[in-house]
């Protein structure tokens, strides 16, 4: 059975790609749940029309990501945390932090899930996370972590 996907599927495939499922699988879960339709001529049809909408919308949605990621290039992001005289910090920097720090700092104001930090930050000094604004875009903001 040939189905459009409505959603990226795991092992499936891709938003929009027309797939080959079990007949199954498509009848009975993907189209039931409403993450597929039936690859037939008037659904092939709507589906160029809705790439050519969904890729206006997108340009746009990437030329606000780029927009920040410009802003956001070569800048320190600044946040405080309690730390003992060591310089470890009471616990650890989470996304949601970075977040807020973002959106003081710089009005821009990201969701926590779109930060994606490889390790946990428990000490005073500088630090990489990236933004996962788009697939495509991902930029990474430089972070000082300083006690408060």
């Amino acid at each position: 059975m040939e189905i459009i996907l409505l959603e990226d599927i795991e092992k499936v495939g891709e938003k929009h790609s027309i797939v080959k499922v079990r007949d199954g699988y498509g009848r009975n879960y993907l189209i039931p749940k409403g993450m597929a339709i039936v690859a037939n001529k008037s659904n092939r049809n709507q589906l160029d029309s809705m790439k050519r909408r969904e890729a206006a919308v997108e340009a746009k949605f990437i030329a606000e990501y780029q927009a920040i990621a410009d802003l956001l290039k070569g800048k320190m992001l600044k946040v405080g945390a309690k730390a003992g005289t060591s310089g470890k910090i009471f616990g650890s920097v989470t996304n949601v932090q970075v977040a807020n720090a973002l959106k003081e700092q710089f009005s821009v104001e990201i969701d926590r899930r779109k930060i994606i930090m490889d390790d946990d930050i428990k000490e005073l000094g500088n630090y990489k996370v990236v933004l996962d604004l788009h697939k495509s875009l991902k930029p990474e903001v430089d972070i000082e972590v300083f006690a408060e």
